[in-house]
């Protein structure tokens, strides 16, 4: 009996993922909301200045590491800020300054794709093979069917939005990739904290040198509804979350999240805003995870037989 109840005291696993893959992917529309009211890349900034010091707040409470030590430690905090935090949200709020958050979250989707090309080239994970290599090469023609390049359309409004998020995406691989070599065992908490604090500073840093001005911010109702949302719920909620399903599932099946994201920001951009998703962009997110499929193949197998063999207890 104690046990029974112990079980359902306890969430279950697959509901908190498709919750963390509900609050992120919804961060995509609730991006493109606010950048009517914000400077983009102040923006960013005011979301991990306020997640930031929640996080760190959590991490004194919960880990008696709260702050990193060492040349190691700040280096790994360092990079995390750079390519996780500043220049991929940099580059993501320009980017949906020119797509919708649906588009941007199809395109980011692409990330578990380039992080595995990365860590094949820089030697951090196994080589990828010959049905990998197909696969990275398959996963970047989607996005190529997403963009739906033809001449004379480089300069596109909507094909400079797809580069800047691409360029994103490559940023967030990069940085998970390089920061692997660094790992000193500084609990997660505590690097994403700090890595959000310095992540802030440098976009207000680029937020300054476009000549970005708080003055510009519309305090309206819809402004402080978008940044609650993606300082609160996106971001210290999602990332306790993260903190939990990091320690039941591992990084490998976690990054699998990233493929619900675009199908939450489509459906939370066709009821909050109306928008619809051409049938184009479907299509890319398709071939997009058929070539993540074909790269982490083994991967794939395992998770569907140890669901069937729940499924059948």
């Amino acid at each position: 009996m104690l046990d029974a109840i112990q079980s359902k005291a306890v969430p279950d696993t697959s509901g908190l993922f498709v919750l963390l893959a509900t609050l992120w992917g919804a961060s995509f529309v609730a991006i493109e909301i606010g950048l009517h009211h914000f400077p983009p890349l102040l923006f960013a900034a005011l979301r991990y200045d306020v997640a930031g010091v929640l996080v760190l707040a959590y991490a004194v409470w919960s880990v008696d590491r709260w702050r990193p030590r060492g040349r190691t430690e700040w280096l790994q905090t360092g990079v995390t800020a750079l390519f996780v935090f500043a220049a991929y949200h940099a580059l993501l709020y320009l980017g949906e300054q020119h797509v919708s958050g649906a588009v941007a979250a199809v395109v980011i989707s692409l990330s578990p794709i380039l992080t595995a090309g990365f860590g094949s080239a820089l030697d951090v994970d196994d080589p990828l093979q010959p049905l990998g290599a197909v696969g990275f090469l398959v996963g970047i023609a989607g996005v190529f069917v997403v963009v739906q390049p033809e001449p004379g359309t480089a300069l596109s409004s909507s094909f400079v939005g797809v580069l800047l998020v691409f360029c994103a995406g490559t940023s967030f691989a990069l940085g998970s990739v390089l920061t692997r070599p660094l790992d000193t065992g500084l609990p997660v908490q505590t690097k994403q904290a700090w890595a959000m604090l310095v992540g802030a500073a440098m976009l207000h840093v680029g937020s300054a040198v476009r000549g970005e001005s708080v003055l510009a911010i519309e305090w309206t109702g819809t402004a402080v509804a978008s940044l609650a949302y993606l300082a609160l719920a996106s971001g210290v909620v999602a990332f306790l979350l993260y903190f939990e399903l990091l320690e039941r599932l591992g990084p490998t099946e976690l990054n699998l999240v990233g493929y619900l994201e675009p199908v939450v920001a489509t459906v939370v951009a066709w009821v909050v805003l109306g928008s619809v998703v051409d049938g184009t962009t479907l299509l890319g997110f398709v071939v997009i995870f058929a070539g993540f499929a074909l790269i982490k193949r083994d991967l794939l197998h395992r998770l569907s037989v140890g669901r069937l063999a729940r499924l059948r207890r």
